[in-house]
């Protein structure tokens, strides 16, 4: 490592969107930003409040993964102190943990001058994570779709994604281990088949730019939202008002308990605007695409 203090800028994500459970995730423009400097002992630090209940080296899921890199390839990682700012709702379905991890692969690969080449960084990623979705995401930015099987990763990505979002984030955490408990062991057959199909045709169509069938597919879930959908009391009605107001459609946020709605651009300042007035118990979240996803320089970003 050089004695020049760096910055890394991870992009959040939304991830499933429907019936793309565990592989299809998209990068938004809320960021973790990430400063780095040479130190004689590891320390993180994070300047957003509902996040310093993190600070402390020990568990810090920055320098696990910093660690789990560096073990990876045989090397020994010298300390560094870790300043944090992020915009990323801690807990709320938007890839924090995600973002952290793609954080500390990119941090690791330059403290050890690594010159890791993506795909080895996502393959990283996603054995921490245990699936690709939301790293890829983070990594890559745009939209991608992942099948992993445990040994290998194949990725398609959409770097250019044509709509506005917005995020319904409530006022509780939700752990992901505690949303996946919901989910059944065993899904019937015709089930499988219908959300499968929902998950080809979403594909399709937005790597075709065909946001209203896409839309529409990501409301035909048969994997995790009927099973997750009754931690919230007001679900069907949102979705209701979204789709009058002219949304292409919505979905849970990876494991909640966030909404993630889609909408066509110039129209989601006047959607948000209704959906504070009905949903004020929501912190409404107006965003887009990220373009690019994971980036570094010396200095700060």
């Amino acid at each position: 490592m050089s004695g020049k203090d760096f910055s890394v800028s991870v992009p959040a994500s939304t991830a499933n969107l429907g019936p793309g459970f565990d592989s299809i995730g998209l990068a938004l423009d809320l960021y973790m930003t990430v400063h780095v400097t040479r130190a004689s002992a590891w320390s993180v630090e994070y300047l957003t409040e509902s996040y310093r209940s993190l600070s402390g080296a020990s568990d810090n899921l920055l320098v696990t993964t910093i660690r789990y890199t560096a073990d990876r390839y045989g090397r020994e990682m010298p300390a560094a102190k870790l300043q944090v700012a992020t915009d990323i709702p801690l807990g709320r379905g938007l890839g924090s943990s995600a973002s952290a991890i793609a954080a500390g692969i990119e941090i690791a690969d330059r403290l050890l001058a690594l010159e890791l080449p993506m795909h080895e960084k996502l393959v990283i990623g996603t054995e921490l994570e245990g699936h690709p979705d939301n790293i890829s995401a983070s990594l890559l930015g745009g939209l991608t779709i992942s099948h992993w099987d445990g040994k290998e990763l194949a990725i398609s990505h959409i770097k250019d994604v044509d709509i506005a979002a917005i995020i319904l984030v409530p006022p509780v955490e939700f752990l992901t281990a505690e949303s996946r408990g919901l989910l059944p062991e065993k899904l019937p057959y015709a089930a499988a088949i219908r959300s499968s199909a929902a998950a080809n045709v979403f594909s399709a169509a937005v790597a075709g730019g065909d946001w209203k069938t896409a839309g529409r597919m990501m409301e035909n879930d048969q994997f995790h939202e009927p099973f997750r959908k009754g931690r919230f009391s007001d679900f069907d009605d949102i979705r209701a008002v979204c789709r009058a107001n002219g949304a292409y459609g919505s979905a849970i946020s990876g494991a909640g308990p966030s909404l993630f709605i889609a909408v066509e651009p110039g129209r989601e300042l006047e959607l948000a605007s209704v959906l504070k007035e009905k949903y004020p118990h929501y912190e409404c979240l107006v965003a887009k695409p990220a373009r690019c996803g994971i980036r570094s320089c010396e200095g700060v970003v």
